[in-house]
């Protein structure tokens, strides 16, 4: 399995030449408009910069999915979306192995929720604040979850993404930095990594 950070909350996940895009942006300052290949998009939300499906070329191809899918509804704040509406949480799963998107996610998660994302293999998570959980909520939510891997998404590293959510480094600081990979390139293997936080860098 290949996983590529395309910039925002946007990710591209391989596995057998089969490939799903999650949360296609658009508007989002400094980046280059989105071009991107894949044969399956999936969207957490209808807002302009996760669901710009546009920017996603899908050539005709006949191969079967090796992913299974699986939603789970949440919101986008802590006021049970009274504030930005709903988020959906996708679960990828490939043979033993599952990645997590947690798109916009605006609130600490119930019980029975960590529960159905328990002991993933990979969390996609968004630590910027402002629209989603911050740094310390992140942090909270990993620690119900349980994570192998832990991805960082949806913040500000200039010139690029949204003006008033935070970097990455608050949420980075909570955990000891021999645990942090900041990678030069765009794409890992989750099989790359035994454990930890891993920072792929933006495709420019």
């Amino acid at each position: 399995m290949t996983i590529t950070w395309l910039g925002h909350a946007c990710f591209r996940i391989e596995e057998d030449g089969y490939a799903i895009v999650l949360d296609p942006y658009t508007g989002v300052r400094g980046y280059l408009p989105l071009q991107a290949t894949g044969n399956e998009v999936l969207c957490s939300h209808q807002h302009a910069d996760h669901n710009f499906k546009e920017g996603v070329m899908m050539p005709l191809n006949l191969r079967k999915s090796p992913f299974t899918v699986e939603t789970m509804a949440t919101y986008h704040d802590e006021k049970q979306g009274a504030l930005r509406g709903g988020n959906t949480v996708h679960i990828l799963r490939c043979g033993d192995r599952s990645v997590v998107h947690l798109g916009d996610l605006g609130h600490q998660l119930s019980r029975e929720q960590a529960a159905k994302l328990h002991d993933c293999d990979v969390l996609l998570i968004p630590v910027g604040g402002v629209y989603t959980i911050d740094a310390a909520g992140a942090k909270a939510v990993a620690e119900q979850i349980k994570p192998r891997l832990i991805v960082p998404m949806h913040y500000r590293h200039e010139p690029y993404g949204l003006k008033n959510v935070a970097g990455a480094d608050e949420f980075l600081r909570l955990f000891p930095q021999e645990e942090v990979y900041r990678l030069k390139g765009s794409s890992f293997s989750p099989e790359d990594f035994a454990a930890g936080v891993v920072v792929p860098r933006y495709p420019e």
